[in-house]
């Protein structure tokens, strides 16, 4: 993807923030590894064109499905088409967490219970290699409780 490919923005309009990105990176190393300050800006780039590569690819699997939204779905199956399969199960456990998160009908003691299921099913799922097929009826479960 060009610099230029992100919706008439240029390269320089479009970037993460760079204090938080260095607290990722320094929080994922032992305490005694530097990163140079170049390195740092080279990883907040890579990140950058990652996010464009991933939204890329979900837009184009959300036209394919003939919807107007991308959702949840579409960026899993996106990580899939371009090479990232290995880290679905993960990410998707990323999302279920950040919905609970965001759940405000659930009690403390009834988001843990949720989050203890959701854990086990993805520890289920990795054990026993099926695939993430079957995520858009989640939304449906959490509502009816």
């Amino acid at each position: 993807m060009e610099p230029m490919d992100i919706v008439g923005k240029s390269k320089e309009d479009v970037s993460l923030p760079k204090s938080t990105m260095f607290k990722i990176i320094k929080e994922m190393l032992p305490p005694d590894v530097r990163v140079a300050r170049d390195t740092q800006d080279l990883l907040v780039e890579c990140c950058v064109e990652f996010i464009n590569l991933v939204s890329s690819e979900s837009n184009e699997v959300c036209n394919r499905e003939d919807k107007k939204t991308i959702a949840p779905e579409h960026v899993l199956k996106a990580l899939e088409v371009l090479g990232f399969g290995e880290y679905i199960e993960e990410v998707y456990a990323a999302y279920e967490h950040h919905k609970l998160e965001t759940l405000v009908e659930m009690t403390e003691e009834e988001a843990l219970a949720e989050q203890q299921r959701m854990f086990a099913e993805a520890r289920a799922r990795m054990n026993n290699g099926v695939s993430m097929q079957k995520q858009p009826d989640s939304d449906h479960n959490l509502e009816s409780q």
